[in-house]
């Protein structure tokens, strides 16, 4: 089993529309792509914090739906209109192997 988790830091006074767009991302990849997306917060260090986190039988199944979304242009639409949510240059992508 593979964990993706993308993490990204939310703009000052943007932390409820950074929030919406997580849960409209993750509604999305869901609907279409079957992926079970969680939207985390965290608990401890730096609050203006917001990941996404998917779980994947393996590096395979993690690659059909990344190959898919990096050609979905209603999704780069969506991320494209919530940028200004994020401070530039935050996001971080991490992989974890359940063991």
């Amino acid at each position: 089993m593979i964990v993706f988790n993308k993490m990204a830091c939310i703009a000052p006074g943007k932390m409820a529309s950074a929030l919406g767009h997580a849960h409209e991302i993750a509604a999305y990849v869901k609907s279409t792509y079957g992926a079970d997306v969680e939207v985390l917060l965290p608990i401890g260090g730096n609050p203006q914090r917001v990941a996404w986190s998917v779980r994947y039988k393996d590096l395979a199944a993690y690659e059909v739906v990344n190959t898919k979304l990096r050609e979905d242009k209603h999704y780069w639409e969506m991320v494209s209109k919530n940028s200004d949510n994020f401070l530039p240059g935050s996001v971080r992508d991490s992989f974890w192997r359940v063991i």
